[in-house]
């Protein structure tokens, strides 16, 4: 399934894609607990992406390192050899530096 999910617009996520909100592919029925968020938060990990509907986290960074993210979705099914999906081409981006 596809689920909507909100960038914050200081992320490598919203510069990766340009835009605020994304669909992305799903195939699973993990879900981020929600219980350590703000735990997780004080220690560096920050949620960026975010599914409205139920406030999941979809997406986490650390903004400290020079391209950490970490998704709970399949960048994958949306990339293709001549057409690589917005974080793959910024994670390559970022590697090259």
């Amino acid at each position: 399934g596809t689920y909507r999910c909100r960038l914050e617009k200081n992320s490598f996520s919203y510069q990766a894609y340009g835009k605020s909100v994304v669909c992305e592919r799903h195939r699973h029925r993990y879900e981020f607990n929600n219980k350590y968020r703000q735990i997780l938060a004080q220690k560096g990990l920050r949620a960026t992406g975010i599914f409205p509907e139920k406030n999941l986290v979809e997406i986490l960074e650390i903004p400290d390192h020079p391209w950490f993210v970490a998704v709970q979705f399949h960048p994958e099914f949306q990339s293709r050899p001549a057409y690589p999906h917005p974080l793959f081409k910024d994670f390559i981006k970022a590697a090259m530096k």
